[in-house]
């Protein structure tokens, strides 16, 4: 397992507001309001991240070698990613585009433009 990056990773996402950790078959999530943004693929090398289709669809043309997906996720906004491979500056964003689609509109106002600078 890529524990350095999993951790990076796992610290990036919490310290969005209102995210917090749970556990989703039986590898930690990050959920919104229980809406799972994100969780560690029991493959140990990979993250499932929540990502608008069209968004998916063009990493996976562009980054093959980062981003995948299994058949049985077609039908769902996520796509892997190995963690290894990953530019986490790119993968923040790609964290924040999800926050934002998911974050109910007050917590949306209470941040707006905060974020950005982080």
């Amino acid at each position: 397992m890529e524990h350095n990056r999993f951790e990076a990773f796992r610290r990036m996402a919490l310290s969005f507001p209102g995210v917090v950790e749970a556990v989703s078959y039986g590898t930690p999530s990050f959920k919104l309001k229980d809406k799972q943004l994100a969780r560690f693929h029991e493959d140990g090398v990979s993250l499932v991240l929540k990502m608008d289709m069209e968004t998916r669809d063009f990493v996976l043309q562009a980054e093959p070698v980062v981003y995948s997906m299994p058949d049985h996720y077609k039908k769902y906004p996520y796509v892997l990613v190995k963690l290894a491979e990953a530019d986490m500056d790119e993968l923040k964003g790609h964290f924040l585009r999800s926050w934002r689609a998911n974050a109910p509109k007050k917590l949306l106002r209470e941040h707006e433009g905060t974020l950005e600078r982080e």
